[in-house]
């Protein structure tokens, strides 16, 4: 390998990103001692369909990642356009996340699915984990989707959010059905902070 003679510095990958727009995950996940954990997240990739694969990067202290290596399983919900309250409070410091939005059980695996502010959901199974610097990359087998088809996505770029333009479903799925019954508060509005930080 090629030695760096200089290495940029973290502003400026910052920036570089910042011009690359991209969907808005918020990565979910149970903890026996603190329940239901989330964050904002952008790093996500789709590793491979054989098996299917998914890759999100988390702060190697993040309270989420400690949960999904207790548990062994994740998931990672795709906001819709009108998702951005979400997106902040799961970008920000407040203590209780899911006291502020609507949540209900995921139905395969159990775990924490945001259906009124997600158009999308992978229930992902744990299968490897490897630190790189002060983040470690979570891969997770896919064990089930659910998906809205008339629904637009969140995207998030240049330190703003904007939806994809929407249109007419071309196989006349259903929308998908909002969370219901205990998992499912009823939350007020808060001011939050507008920059969401990589977790």
């Amino acid at each position: 390998m090629t030695e760096l003679l200089t290495v940029a510095p973290p502003r400026d990958l910052t920036e570089f990103m910042s011009a690359f727009p991209s969907g808005v995950a918020i990565v979910t996940a149970r903890s026996p001692e603190h329940g239901p954990q989330g964050l904002t997240c952008s790093s996500l990739i789709s590793v491979t369909l054989d098996p299917p694969t998914l890759l999100v990067s988390l702060k190697s202290r993040s309270p989420v990642l400690a949960a999904i290596r207790r548990q062994g399983r994740f998931a990672v919900n795709l906001l819709r356009d009108g998702g951005e309250r979400a997106a902040r409070t799961f970008s920000s410091p407040v203590a209780d996340r899911f006291g502020e939005v609507a949540w209900c059980d995921s139905p395969a695996l159990g775990l924490p699915w945001l259906a009124e502010d997600a158009f999308a959901l992978a229930e992902c199974a744990l299968t490897e984990t490897h630190a790189v610097g002060d983040h470690v990359l979570v891969l997770g087998r896919v064990a089930n989707t659910q998906q809205c088809a008339d629904a637009s996505p969140l995207l998030y770029g240049l330190r703003s959010f904007t939806s994809w333009p929407s249109g007419p479903s071309p196989d006349g799925r259903p929308r998908c059905a909002a969370p219901h019954g205990p998992g499912a508060p009823t939350t007020g509005r808060r001011s939050l902070r507008a920059n969401i930080p990589a977790e």
